[in-house]
C-alpha cells in the first residue's frame, strides 16, 4: 500500500503534466484548455490509484478477485464524452479533433502517473506537446499548399482555352482543379474561373502576372477565400 505522500505526489505530477498539454491548447483559445486538461489528468490518476490501491482491505477475503486494469479500461472509454464535446462541425469543416485526441492522451498520462510509471508519463507529455506545438506549423504549410487557389479572368472570347492553360501559366494541367468559362458582361468577352491546387501564394501571383501580359486578357483577379 502506498503512503499518503506518494499518492499526493502522483496526483501533483499528473496535474503538472496535464497543465503542460493544456497550456498549448489554451494558447489557441480552445474550449478544452488548461483547467480541462489538468482535471482530466488528475481525475485519471485518482481513478488509477483507487483501482490499484483502494480495495486492499477486502483483497484478503475468500473468493474476492480484483483486476486493477478494469477501472483504467473504463477511463479510456469514458473520456470519449469529453472529447466529443470539443468536436464541432462548421459547414464542411470538422474542428476540435486534435483537442479531443489531446484529452484522450492526457487521460493516459494520468493513468500512467497513478500507476507509478513516471518515465513513460513524462516522456508521453513531451511527445504530445511536441506534436501539438511543433507539428502545427508544418501542417499549416501543407494545408496552405493543398487548398484551392482561384483566379478570375476577364478576357476576349477565345483568348484562353483549357488546352492553353499549361503554356500560359507554366503549370501542369494536373494542378488545375476547375476551369469554368461563362459569357462576359460585354459582347465578345468572357469570364474565366480557374481553380489551382498545390500552389503557394507566390506561385499564384506569378501566374496572375503572366496572364495579365497575354494578349486578349483584360483583367486577372485573385479570389480571396
Amino acid at each position: 500500500m502506498l503512503g499518503n505522500a506518494e499518492m499526493i505526489g502522483r496526483l501533483a505530477l499528473a496535474a503538472l503534466l496535464g497543465s503542460i498539454i493544456g497550456l498549448e491548447r489554451e494558447r489557441l483559445l480552445w474550449a478544452a484548455g488548461l483547467r480541462t486538461h489538468m482535471l482530466v489528468c488528475v481525475g485519471s490518476c485518482l481513478f488509477m490509484l483507487v483501482s490499484a490501491y483502494g480495495f486492499f482491505d477486502i483483497i484478503g477475503h475468500d473468493h474476492v478477485v480484483l483486476d486493477p486494469s478494469r477501472v483504467a479500461a473504463q477511463v479510456v472509454s469514458g473520456i470519449g464524452f469529453l472529447g466529443a464535446g470539443t468536436i464541432l462541425l462548421r459547414g464542411e469543416v470538422v474542428r476540435g479533433l486534435t483537442t479531443a485526441a489531446s484529452l484522450w492522451a492526457v487521460a493516459a498520462i494520468g493513468l500512467a502517473s497513478g500507476g507509478g510509471l513516471y518515465v513513460p508519463a513524462v516522456a508521453a507529455t513531451v511527445i504530445v506537446f511536441a506534436i501539438l506545438a511543433g507539428m502545427k506549423p508544418i501542417e499549416e504549410r501543407w494545408r496552405a499548399r493543398s487548398q484551392s487557389r482561384i483566379l478570375r479572368i476577364s478576357a476576349r472570347t477565345g483568348s484562353l482555352a483549357l488546352d492553353g492553360v499549361q503554356d500560359a501559366t507554366g503549370q501542369p494541367l494536373s494542378r488545375v482543379k476547375q476551369f469554368v468559362v461563362q459569357p462576359g458582361a460585354m459582347e465578345g468577352s468572357e469570364e474565366i474561373r480557374i481553380a489551382f491546387t498545390r500552389l503557394s501564394a507566390g506561385q499564384l501571383d506569378d501566374i496572375a502576372q503572366r496572364l495579365r501580359a497575354m494578349p486578349g486578357i483584360e483583367g486577372v483577379e485573385i479570389e480571396e477565400r
